[in-house]
């Protein structure tokens, strides 16, 4: 599964009562593909490795990057970047109410320029 669908069904599987963000979910992918836990296929969907297959010896050292909210810039652009990729795993009807949004879409996209010091000055 990708991340969306992975969320849609620990959401299902817990009735309702727990749905990830996005923001838990793709650092968690993130940190598991470094420790080559997982891995992800072109069609953008994650397996388990070889390695992971292999017993319990791949948890051991595990972090939940974003577990207790960003503590500094760098995690709060990975919540930013996990947030995108989730927008972009959406299935083709999904992304159709994401299309609607293009107009707070925009005004997301120029904060953050004027953020990275590109659009106009930082305010002081």
């Amino acid at each position: 599964m990708n991340g969306a669908e992975l969320m849609e069904q620990m959401d299902r599987m817990t009735m309702g009562w727990w749905r990830p963000s996005p923001g838990s979910i793709y650092p968690l992918l993130e940190q598991l593909e470094k420790e080559k836990v997982i891995a992800k296929a072109p069609d953008g969907r994650y397996g388990l490795t070889e390695a992971a297959r292999g017993g319990p010896d791949w948890m051991r050292g595990m972090g939940f990057p974003g577990a207790t909210g960003p503590r500094n810039p760098e995690d709060a652009l990975r919540e930013v970047e996990s947030y995108v990729r989730y927008l972009e795993d959406l299935t083709p009807s999904e992304r159709e109410r994401v299309v609607g949004l293009g107009e707070r879409l925009q005004a997301v996209v120029r904060r953050l320029t004027a953020l990275s010091g590109e659009g106009r000055p930082l305010p002081a």
